[in-house]
């Protein structure tokens, strides 16, 4: 008789404890970022849809529109956002622009200082953006982008740039050689 009541118990604490478990939501990519060391706020409200490889650390996330956010610069991101997630940083980073005075910049990669500096870092290729930590604490709302965002990327030539120089043609920033000083008979 006690052997049924101790396996009736058990019964009962164990289903109480699967029906708890199994009624916790699932993680949010938020939840991913803050567990990386990385601030909520570096992605908008708005996610509809994510995937991340929990080995890898790649990931992929989903907004309902191309958006813009204000933080102490003005941020675009794109209906896709990828990258690589690791500990305290995201690598290879794709969807994200940062505006810098009239240009725009894809940003390349996100990483925290040590938190006694209260700095984050945006990687945009020739330089490095640092911001306040505390400006990325939690999502932000992000408006519809009127337009589609032109980023210019200074880490690497234009294709125009690399034909060029492999053909031998040298261009003049006066515009094409003109021919000037042919007498005609």
């Amino acid at each position: 008789m006690d052997t049924i009541r101790g396996d009736l118990f058990f019964i009962i604490i164990c289903s109480t404890l699967f029906f708890e478990i199994s009624s916790l939501p699932d993680p949010s990519f938020y939840d991913y970022l803050r567990e990386s060391g990385l601030p909520a706020g570096i992605v908008p409200k708005g996610v509809t849809n994510f995937s991340i490889d929990v080995k890898t650390g790649r990931f992929t996330v989903a907004l309902p529109v191309p958006c813009d956010a204000k933080f102490e610069n003005q941020f675009h991101f794109d209906y896709n956002i990828s990258g690589v997630l690791s500990d305290g940083r995201i690598g290879n980073l794709s969807g994200v622009t940062q505006k810098e005075l009239f240009l725009w910049f894809a940003v390349r990669g996100i990483h925290v200082d040590p938190v006694s500096s209260g700095l984050i870092h945006f990687d945009v290729g020739v330089a490095d953006k640092q911001l306040s930590l505390s400006l990325f604490e939690s999502p932000r709302d992000c408006t519809a982008a009127e337009f589609e965002h032109r980023s210019v990327d200074l880490s690497k030539p234009r294709d125009d740039d690399l034909k060029k120089q492999s053909s031998g043609d040298k261009q003049s920033i006066f515009g094409p050689p003109r021919n000037r000083w042919t007498i005609s008979s």
